[in-house]
């Protein structure tokens, strides 16, 4: 278990991680699921390991880029509770805005035709927004 413990450490000092994600990288080295379990449960109650962290630092790292549902996928990929995703996100700031910041970017002018009206709508469905944040992007609803 001290094995366990220190590679479990080992990975923490580099990145945070959810329970679900360290479990994993954890999984092949464990001898038994009971030693895997209790090194991550120590962890926790250190607060070495804590799933609400791990969800603020992933929304705020990656948050600029996408939208919040792209954020909630990922996180639930990664095994973090609704609870945690829920509290995390604000973190993000308004996704209206971050859409705008995106389709500025990437496109900077209204769509001359309806084909590139769907491509732009196409491009931002993918990163995670929300219909409304894209037709505000847009449309230039704010405006």
């Amino acid at each position: 278990m001290p094995d366990l413990r220190i590679r479990a450490l080992q990975l923490l000092t580099r990145r945070d991680y959810s329970r679900a994600g360290l479990q994993a990288k954890l999984a092949p080295h464990a001898e038994s699921q009971e030693e895997l379990s209790t090194v991550l449960d120590v962890l926790q109650s250190e607060r070495l390991l804590s799933d609400a962290r791990y969800a603020t630092q992933r929304v705020a790292a990656r948050g600029r880029r996408y939208g919040n549902a792209r954020l909630r996928q990922e996180l639930r990929q990664q095994g973090v509770g609704d609870d945690d995703i829920a509290r995390a996100l604000p973190e993000a700031g308004d996704e209206s805005e971050r859409c705008r910041a995106i389709w500025t970017k990437k496109f900077g002018r209204s769509p001359e035709s309806a084909e590139e009206r769907a491509k732009q709508m196409r491009f931002l469905q993918y990163r995670g927004f929300s219909g409304e944040a894209i037709r505000r992007a847009i449309g230039g609803v704010d405006e």
